[in-house]
């Protein structure tokens, strides 16, 4: 299947409707227990970030204290 005419007539949905779509997808996608493999490379970042916070873990954020910031970021 070609996807190429279906994406080209969605570019005349609004812009609501066309993020209903891709929500809707992706909680299908979710759905259907689709886990992607990470990247090597986003292993490695992990580590790395794992092991500076691990030497010094005051320089790590609670899971409120991101929350906060990205609300205030709003």
């Amino acid at each position: 299947m070609n996807p190429v005419p279906t994406l080209e007539s969605l570019n005349a949905w609004p812009l609501e409707e066309r993020l209903e779509l891709v929500f809707g997808l992706w909680d299908q996608i979710a759905e259907d227990a689709w886990r992607p493999e990470p990247s090597e490379e986003l292993k490695a970042e992990l580590r790395r970030r794992l092991a500076a916070f691990e030497a010094d873990p005051s320089r790590g954020l609670t899971w409120e204290q991101v929350a906060a910031h990205v609300r205030r970021a709003r």
